[in-house]
């Protein structure tokens, strides 16, 4: 999946760059999906029904006309979300801690840049302030070829199975040019989980662990030899 993370401080424009980007990809016919970030303890639901059940309960589902949603009660790691979204492109604000795809700043200083992100994973610059040594786009045009052009999104295991210490390694990297999405070690697992017709990312270790697992206890089974092996439990 294509991605990019929009990246700025508060009142920054960031939350409009990532609606208009969305927008803009919907009507090219690509399909988005977004994701927010927030410092806040508590997803913004006050004073509505899911939030007073929430504080008594691991989860809560909200189903309406035309959406629905899940609440967790505690912190979810960004790779259990990155692999709920569907789409063709993710928009992801906010996150500066979590380097999974290449940035975007939307800076209302041109000081807010080294603070926000390394450079060797910036995108460019978005907006009226621009920042030394770094791309600047001038419309959302620019900054949606620019993400089709160059974007990715890796799935936030920091697993280290590519033999770089965390995803924004292999991330700086790509950027650079110096390696691929597909140099993600969770690209060539030779084990595919699939939940409800989504497929669960695995990092290397577990995919190892759950395929040795399997193998041996089918070993035991009549008729057991060598080739794929499929198990779909319904």
């Amino acid at each position: 999946m294509k991605g990019v993370q929009v990246l700025g401080f508060k009142k920054s424009g960031k939350t409009a760059l990532c609606e208009a980007l969305v927008g803009h990809f919907a009507g090219r016919g690509v399909v988005p999906c977004a994701l927010k970030c927030t410092h806040n303890a508590h997803i913004d639901k006050q004073d509505t029904d899911t939030g007073r059940f929430l504080p008594h309960c691991r989860t809560v589902g909200a189903l309406a006309g035309k959406e629905s949603a899940l609440f967790w009660n505690d912190p979810r790691k960004l790779s259990d979300l990155i692999a709920l979204l569907e789409g063709e492109v993710l928009v992801m604000e906010g996150g500066r801690d979590q380097a999974v795809c290449p940035r975007v700043l939307v800076l209302r200083d041109p000081a807010e840049a080294a603070e926000l992100s390394d450079p060797g994973l910036v995108l460019g610059v978005f907006g009226p302030v621009r920042a030394a040594g770094l791309p600047h786009f001038e419309t959302v045009e620019a900054v949606a070829e620019a993400v089709l052009a160059r974007g990715f999104t890796l799935p936030g295991l920091d697993c280290a199975a590519c033999g770089r210490d965390s995803c924004g390694a292999l991330a700086a990297e790509i950027l650079a040019g110096q390696a691929t999405p597909g140099d993600c070690a969770t690209t060539t697992v030779a084990l595919t989980v699939h939940v409800g017709g989504r497929q669960l990312t695995v990092n290397p270790f577990v995919e190892r662990i759950l395929s040795s697992g399997i193998r041996g206890m089918l070993r035991e089974l009549k008729g057991f030899g060598p080739g794929p092996i499929e198990i779909r439990i319904g």
